[in-house]
């Protein structure tokens, strides 16, 4: 029989099964596959860390939303936010699905070109357009969505350059009752600025007003803010119908919706208090009714939801590489994931799992990653089981931002896999090498030669 490891001893305050009136604590289960792929055989073949996609996930989270916004409304479309994960697999199975892309950047912009999109198809969001990204969106004729003024202008210089209409449409911002307010995109819609932009639009012969857009937030939890927007889109529409004969033919509400991914502070899971997409759904496609146009001159709702799309579809396996107790008595996991890769998890409570069973009791934890960085936690207080090195563990809710946020730092960046719905597993992006991270370096001559021999 072999030794078994030894662990200093600890007195541990517990309240394991202790009631409170939210009931009792929740067991810990483990996560031992995804789509009925075992975990140690993902990271016994493409390593750990690993991120994870399921296709499957993706296309019926997809088609759930879509068919919640569809049966309340004739005409939707969904525009895929790039920003969120534009890894070309991931943004490829939304445009199978019918899903136009939402880009903020000229990076965005020629990945989704790249990837066959059209730039009819595509919509150009963000207050960072130079004249040569919005020249192309232009001759391409993307939908243009003006955050400022100054973009207004340099549109109108582009236009009359080279003699072409652009496709056009205004971010808006208003008070939803949501703080802080994000006014810092689009023209505000209370002090009359966004009104003062669709005049100076509808006068330029060469600027086509196809919509309105708004994004009132990230993660709102609530359905009210939805509808309080998108009745003041309804009467801006209202306007331009009534005093310049001007029919949109879409509306943009943006994104925002949350995912199940629980924000820092919140006491209960997300699960438990958010409203449901229904929920959402009614708030938003209510309110365009009262534009009491028939059906066929009703504008398009266009969604450019993101994070609710495809954060539940993403998983992070890591691997235990040491335990420790605090001089607290607090046990601290290390594992080999850190916030390089997990920039979320300055924001959200990541939901964490073993990958195996686990016996004895659950503990107050802190897990870290492998970072020489104090900063680097992925969780400061969850109750988890005793773990040992070697151990897996599972981190959910990645999907959304965790692949364009992450950074290389001082560990790279690891493999991203794909189960496809057939069951195979398909690498979607390559673990980075050092030749990816110093191939753009170039190293002076009078820096090349050195000796470190030493010197007494």
């Amino acid at each position: 029989m072999s030794k078994k490891r030894y662990e200093r001893p600890v007195i541990v305050k517990q309240q394991s099964g202790f009631m409170n009136k939210y009931g009792a604590r929740e067991s810990i289960k483990p996560l031992t596959e995804i789509d009925n792929i075992k975990i140690d055989e993902l990271t016994e073949k493409f390593g750990s860390p690993l991120f994870v996609f399921s296709e499957k996930q993706i296309r019926e989270k997809y088609r759930r939303l879509y068919k919640i916004f569809k049966t309340r409304y004739p005409k939707v479309r969904f525009a895929w936010s790039y920003k969120t994960n534009y890894l070309s697999a991931i943004c490829s199975i939304y445009h199978q699905e019918g899903s136009w892309a939402e880009v903020v950047s000229e990076f965005e912009y020629d990945k989704a070109r790249n990837l066959g999109v059209k730039g009819e198809n595509i919509i150009f969001n963000g207050p960072d357009k130079d004249e040569a990204a919005l020249e192309k969106a232009i001759r391409e004729k993307a939908l243009i969505h003006i955050d400022h003024f100054d973009e207004l202008y340099m549109i109108m210089e582009i236009t009359e350059r080279i003699d072409i209409t652009a496709n056009v449409a205004i971010r808006v911002n208003m008070d939803t009752g949501i703080y802080p307010p994000w006014n810092r995109f689009g023209f505000n819609y209370e002090n009359g600025e966004a009104m003062l932009a669709l005049k100076r639009i509808l006068v330029n012969d060469r600027l086509k007003l196809r919509g309105l857009h708004t994004h009132i937030g990230t993660y709102i939890m609530s359905a009210e803010p939805y509808r309080v927007a998108t009745l003041k889109l309804v009467e801006l529409a209202k306007t331009l119908y009534n005093q310049y004969d001007v029919k949109l033919e879409y509306i943009d509400i943006g994104g925002g919706f949350p995912s199940n991914n629980t924000l820092k502070g919140q006491y209960l899971d997300a699960e438990q208090i958010l409203p449901t997409y229904e929920d959402y759904a009614d708030a938003i496609t209510s309110a365009l009714f009262e534009l009491n146009l028939p059906a066929d001159e009703l504008p398009v709702l266009t969604l450019e939801t993101g994070r609710a799309l495809i954060d539940d579809s993403g998983y992070l396996i890591s691997t235990v590489i040491a335990t420790k107790r605090l001089s607290t008595g607090k046990q601290a996991l290390i594992m080999d994931a850190g916030v390089n890769y997990l920039f979320t998890s300055y924001w959200f409570n990541h939901k964490l799992m073993p990958t195996k069973e686990t016996f004895g009791f659950t503990e107050n934890t802190v897990v870290y990653g492998p970072l020489c960085m104090n900063i680097d936690v992925i969780r400061d207080d969850i109750y988890f089981p005793t773990m040992q090195k070697g151990d897996k563990l599972v981190v959910l809710y990645v999907g959304a931002y965790s692949v364009t946020q992450w950074m290389q730092f001082i560990t790279l960046r690891p493999n991203v896999v794909l189960i496809t719905e057939e069951g195979d597993v398909e690498i979607i992006r390559e673990a980075e090498k050092l030749e990816n991270i110093t191939a753009p370096e170039r190293l002076p001559e009078k820096l090349k030669d050195f000796s470190l021999d030493e010197q007494l």
